[in-house]
């Protein structure tokens, strides 16, 4: 596949109520606030959120199915702005912003249904 500069692509994942859960087995991240709906509300979260590193998984894995193959990511960074909630669904919009050499720089857009900003400052660079 020929990548291109302004080329676009998107994707979203639906957080199930138990991704937390099992995203907390396969990470070690037993954060109460992450499994706890309780704990969560007590602490002002509204419920239990889904773990930031599941969220840029999901953004991770729409740059890869895009690629066409996981070994072209070679970089990925974020900033963590808001919470996920169980049983948001994530919606994931990249643009290919430059390319330089054999790499190409992705800028993503990563919101939940609502429109929020989840992640901001989403870049991914992937191999052309």
């Amino acid at each position: 596949m020929a990548i291109e500069k302004g080329e676009t692509f998107s994707g979203s994942e639906k957080v199930d109520k138990y991704r937390a859960i099992y995203y907390a087995g396969a990470s070690g991240d037993f954060n109460p606030i992450h499994i706890d709906p309780d704990f969560g509300k007590m602490v002002g979260l509204g419920g239990a959120i889904l773990q930031g590193l599941c969220t840029l998984a999901f953004a991770a894995k729409t740059v890869t199915d895009w690629a066409g193959d996981p070994g072209k990511l070679k970089k990925i960074r974020c900033r963590f702005s808001a919470p996920v909630m169980l049983e948001d669904t994530i919606s994931i919009e990249g643009a290919v912003s430059d390319i330089q050499g054999n790499r190409a720089k992705v800028d993503l857009k990563v919101t939940r249904q609502t429109g929020v900003e989840v992640l901001q400052k989403v870049e991914a660079e992937v191999e052309v």
